[in-house]
């Protein structure tokens, strides 16, 4: 009998288009904040067409009422990673335009996205959207503000 949580954050897509096409963009691609992360599929079971609230995301990811949660607008995710600057060299734009066919890539395949902040100086990010057979699926990252 296996235990299986599925509330689980860390729950990797195991399968479907969105995820075959997703793994090659994130293979060593780091989220660029104080300590550059990785990036990684995440599932939720929380299934409705309505985006979701700050008090759904708490309760998916088991939080006490102390942790700070807040919604962002999705643009402020992207823009630190899909703006080409003029000082980049050949591996800053290769970043670049993996960022941007990702964003491509989930803006085609999820409506209501959403980004969610948790915590306060290691924020863990999570930016979800509905699925064409209504699974909440989307990534998540860890950037360090301090």
């Amino acid at each position: 009998m296996t235990n299986e949580n599925p509330k689980s954050s860390d729950e990797v897509l195991k399968n479907g288009p969105l995820s075959e096409q997703i793994s090659p963009l994130l293979t060593d691609l780091l989220y660029p904040s104080e300590s550059d992360e990785p990036i990684e599929t995440v599932t939720c079971y929380l299934k409705q067409a309505d985006p979701l609230t700050v008090s759904q995301i708490k309760d998916w990811l088991m939080l006490p009422p102390s942790i700070y949660v807040e919604e962002t607008p999705e643009a402020d995710f992207w823009e630190p990673v899909t703006i080409e600057d003029d000082w980049f060299g050949d591996e800053e734009k290769a970043r670049t335009s993996r960022f941007q066919q990702l964003k491509t890539l989930l803006e085609t395949e999820l409506t209501v996205r959403q980004v969610f902040r948790v915590g306060d100086s290691e924020i863990d990010v999570y930016l979800l959207g509905l699925q064409a057979d209504s699974a909440r699926t989307g990534i998540k990252t860890k950037i360090v503000q301090t």
